[in-house]
């Protein structure tokens, strides 16, 4: 097996373990033994468990960044790009749960550790951030969203929705009903929960 495909296996291995345990419960033996590698080979590819987990977290903001450059459109209008952003993002928080769970327990971890594993962690959720701002950006461009706001701040604001969703959800819809929901999202996220002010 190349080193590569090792480290690969090495990092799905633990994301599986996630499924059923908290991190302080997995060893990297555990690990080891899953994976079918030897002890010596993670730390070959990661410095400890620690190490291990942060990555396999933060390859989470690789995949859904490369999912939003994949599957929304440059032709669409804002609209739809904004709905095959969040359909994107839903599928992955649906089908990765044990990914998803551990990137909420890393990023919940980070108030505790070392500053320069922290500012590891903010560079690399920086860049979905920057992703999602970049489709909210065509949606200003188009005059569909406000330009008082930094498109950052309200791609923070939906990520926020988003993770809120799908934290809250045991069975995610499909389908009909997961159009609805994210639609509604959008609808939240566009035009706010009130109803403004009356004259």
């Amino acid at each position: 097996m190349e080193s590569a495909d090792k480290r690969h296996t090495i990092m799905q291995t633990a994301e599986k373990l996630f499924k059923s345990r908290r991190i302080h419960e997995i060893t990297l033996d555990e690990v080891a033994q899953k994976a079918h590698v030897g002890k010596g080979t993670i730390y070959l590819h990661f410095e400890n468990k620690d190490d291990l987990f942060f990555q396999v977290a933060t390859s989470g903001f690789d995949e859904l960044c490369e999912l939003i450059r994949a599957q929304v459109s440059q032709e669409d209008r804002f609209e739809g790009q904004l709905l095959q952003m969040c359909r994107a993002i839903s599928a992955f928080f649906g089908k990765r749960r044990e990914m998803f769970q551990m990137m909420m327990a890393e990023d919940a971890r980070m108030n505790g550790c070392q500053r320069s594993l922290r500012e590891r962690w903010i560079e690399r959720r920086k860049k979905l951030r920057e992703a999602v701002a970049l489709v909210i950006g065509r949606g200003v461009a188009e005059g569909r969203i406000r330009s008082d706001i930094p498109p950052e701040t309200l791609a923070v604001l939906l990520l926020g929705l988003m993770r809120t969703r799908a934290h809250e959800l045991d069975n995610q819809p499909d389908g009909e009903q997961l159009i609805i929901e994210l639609s509604l999202i959008i609808d939240l996220f566009m035009n706010g929960a009130g109803r403004g002010k009356r004259a």
